[in-house]
């Protein structure tokens, strides 16, 4: 029986259970090659986009899955021109190595999968869902049946409470949510560290920190102006 080659990509890794899960599923079917993990990092705070964890934690799942990370740094407040110029400018040599797909943890965001899908194809590049459309509990009942386990490091203070910070994403965890809030947080209501997963060489040893808020002023697509404030739960690493 003819072996069919491996398809080169690359795992957009934010540190979080989605991006943990799409790439459990992504090792297992075997189908694909992936030599990179990509993350955007704050490059003046030294820590994950959105998440706030420190870069020393993510390096050290990297080094725990045994993929080569590839940080985007962006500035602490980047537009959407840096942030696609600066995509685009790590991405470019990537794919003059023959890396064709780009792998994602999105689950039902129909306009960013559109996005990031018109952005690969400037690139030459496919996007890959592999958790795409799937029911939020059914995927977090795998994430824990598989032995993924992950922590709450950021959460928006407009819709969530600063107590949910900092807590270990688990059932309990999930029957305490509002009802209007994707168990998942895939609509931006909280993110995660995943510190232990199936394909970890060992677990991933930190403290929990403080908890701080930050308020940020964005406008939207229409002009409109909103502020947002968020909870990060700092991570000491161990």
């Amino acid at each position: 029986m003819q072996i069919k080659p491996q398809k080169k990509a690359l795992m957009n890794w934010s540190g979080g259970k989605d991006s943990a899960l799409s790439l459990y599923h992504v090792l297992k079917d075997n189908n694909f090659d992936v030599q990179y993990l990509l993350t955007t990092v704050n490059d003046a705070f030294g820590r994950v986009s959105m998440h706030g964890v420190r870069e020393e934690l993510l390096d050290k799942q990297a080094e725990n899955i045994g993929l080569e990370l590839v940080k985007v740094r962006l500035s602490e407040t980047v537009s959407m021109e840096e942030y696609h110029a600066q995509m685009e400018s790590v991405l470019r040599p990537i794919v003059q190595k023959n890396i064709e797909y780009s792998i994602f943890g999105d689950i039902f965001l129909e306009d960013l999968r559109q996005h990031r899908e018109e952005r690969l194809t400037m690139l030459g590049m496919k996007g890959v869902f592999p958790i795409w459309k799937r029911q939020s509990l059914e995927l977090l009942a795998e994430f824990w049946d598989l032995g993924f386990k992950t922590i709450v490091v950021s959460v928006n203070g407009n819709v969530l409470d600063k107590s949910f910070c900092g807590k270990v994403l688990d059932r309990d965890f999930i029957k305490e949510l509002p009802a209007n809030i994707d168990p998942c947080g895939e609509k931006g209501e909280f993110h995660t560290f995943v510190c232990e997963a199936p394909y970890f060489q060992h677990s991933i040893n930190f403290e929990i920190g403080e908890t701080v808020d930050k308020t940020y002023n964005f406008k939207d697509s229409d002009g409109n102006e909103h502020i947002s404030t968020y909870y990060f739960t700092d991570l000491l690493p161990k």
